[in-house]
């Protein structure tokens, strides 16, 4: 039997594809940001992807019975970087929406996947009332916080996962337990090999024709360029070769420096500067580079005019190998 999966908020398809990677079958997708359309499209092209918020599905609109639900709701609501607004912003009531299609569909299982700051004191009231509606549809929910790099992803990033198991499968879901130190989590493990990374064009336009063609060289190779913000230079951006990543976040601007670079020196309270003596060596990660960081493979082409596209697509993705993992765990425990 291969589960069949409903995946909502699919953005790009890191959580996907490590579904799939695991003998998923990703039947239904749901998406309503047009930037990331052609890029699931061109790398899901079994899957039948609906253009539309989840606020619009309905039960007709699958005609396949569906094992399990997948997601993450957007997560600027309860993001530490954010206004912290929680279930009070629209986007933090997508999570109800989220509880309305499990309602619907009654699947076997989901998971559902946002930022650690789901689990901050001025957020407990809004989450305890999440997990409950979750419980009061008949699923046994069990969540963890877990750290990327743990799980043989180059990055320390560290998420929320929320799983359910149906009550009356009567199984017990255990997360899986990493270890870093049994997986080789550097950036020199991860992206030593990509070469030649070039900046974009101007006003931040792709260098890259992907439109109409397919390409034999690694995709996605250029970075961002433009100044760097005073919140930028407020703390040190460049990891070394021998460690993981800083977070990849959804934003070029964001993106933290190639470990060619030394560290940034401290100046004063939340300021940092560059060592002008290597100034030139400061850039940004490319798109391909932050894509290898959350193990996407060199084949997972990414479509985008403007470059701050691909590393949004890139950056809100969970990182496919820690999807994957926790894959494996619920086909384990269910199938």
């Amino acid at each position: 039997m291969i589960p069949k999966v409903l995946s909502l908020f699919s953005g790009a398809g890191g959580l996907d594809l490590g579904f799939r990677n695991a003998g998923f079958n990703i039947c239904y997708s749901v998406e309503n940001d047009k930037s990331t359309f052609q890029t699931y499209k061109y790398n899901f092209p079994k899957t039948k992807h609906l253009e539309d918020s989840i606020v619009n599905i309905r039960k007709e609109h699958i005609d396949e019975k569906i094992d399990g639900i997948i997601g993450g709701p957007p997560c600027q609501s309860w993001s530490e970087a954010g206004a912290q607004r929680g279930i009070k912003d629209p986007r933090g009531k997508l999570f109800y929406e989220y509880v309305r299609i499990i309602d619907i569909f009654k699947p076997k299982f989901f998971l559902a996947e946002n930022v650690q700051g789901l689990l901050f004191t001025k957020h407990s009231k809004s989450f305890n009332n999440i997990i409950k509606k979750f419980s009061n549809l008949n699923y046994e929910v069990s969540f963890q916080l877990l750290d990327a790099v743990n799980f043989g992803v180059p990055q320390n990033r560290k998420r929320v996962f929320i799983i359910g198991i149906k009550k009356d499968v009567k199984k017990d879901f255990v997360f899986p337990v990493g270890d870093i130190l049994k997986n080789n989590t550097t950036l020199k493990n991860a992206i030593w090999d990509l070469k030649d990374a070039i900046p974009a064009k101007n006003k931040n336009k792709s260098n890259e024709d992907l439109l109409n063609k397919k390409t034999n060289k690694i995709t996605n190779n250029e970075f961002m360029t433009g100044s760097f913000s005073s919140i930028y230079m407020s703390r040190n951006r460049v990891r070394s070769w021998q460690e993981p990543s800083y977070t990849i976040q959804a934003g070029g601007r964001h993106a933290p420096i190639h470990p060619d670079a030394p560290k940034m020196i401290k100046v004063g309270k939340d300021k940092m500067k560059f060592d002008s003596k290597s100034k030139n060596k400061y850039r940004r990660l490319s798109v391909r580079e932050c894509a290898r960081i959350q193990t996407f493979p060199d084949d997972f082409i990414f479509f985008y005019e403007k470059i701050s596209d691909g590393y949004k697509m890139v950056g809100n993705a969970v990182p496919v190998r820690l999807a994957e993992e926790i894959a494996k765990e619920i086909k384990k425990t269910l199938f």
